[in-house]
């Protein structure tokens, strides 16, 4: 089961419905970005990232002709840049939607995106918060339901642990 980031575009004028202000980013990797990282960047609009990708594979590969690496060692550092791009993949797109505005709304996980989407909008549809939304929001009403994924937990006095009561000394 893949579990998504939902995150929400800020408010403008002339948004269009309100299902498409948001986006759906799956946390894992990604082979797309690990094959074709650049290509990848470009497609999602990532120039940043892009540019930093760029940079760095560039500085790393001229220190190692510089250095008369071989050509197997060029291409095995090729290999892990894309495999960390591959696993951070996620992240970064992350990282570009909230540098963007765009506002992390809540974490939701199904077998397929559309199982995901359809958990997250029947949630939002109810007037519940998905698992992980912002810590300003109010929580749902006992009649709502609980958040997508995730039971319920109410909160107890006691500390759990060696000390009995907050701020109790040793």
């Amino acid at each position: 089961m893949s579990v998504y980031t939902v995150h929400e575009a800020p408010a403008r004028a002339s948004a269009s419905s309100a299902a498409e202000r948001f986006i759906f980013v799956r946390d894992g990797f990604s082979w797309w970005a690990f094959l074709f990282a650049p290509l990848w960047m470009l497609w999602h609009r990532m120039w940043l990232v892009f540019l930093g990708y760029a940079v760095i594979s560039g500085g790393i590969e001229f220190a190692l002709v510089r250095f008369s690496a071989s050509r197997a060692a060029i291409s095995l550092v090729g290999l892990l840049i894309s495999l960390l791009v591959g696993l951070e993949a996620s992240t970064l797109r992350r990282l570009t939607l909230h540098r963007r505005g765009w506002s992390n709304v809540g974490v939701v996980s199904g077998d397929k995106l559309e199982d995901a989407e359809r958990r997250f909008f029947d949630a939002w549809a109810r007037g519940a918060r998905p698992a992980g939304s912002a810590a300003n929001a109010a929580p749902p009403s006992p009649t709502s339901g609980t958040a997508v994924g995730v039971p319920r937990v109410t909160p107890t006095p006691h500390v759990v642990g060696l000390f009995p009561e907050p701020g109790a000394g040793r």
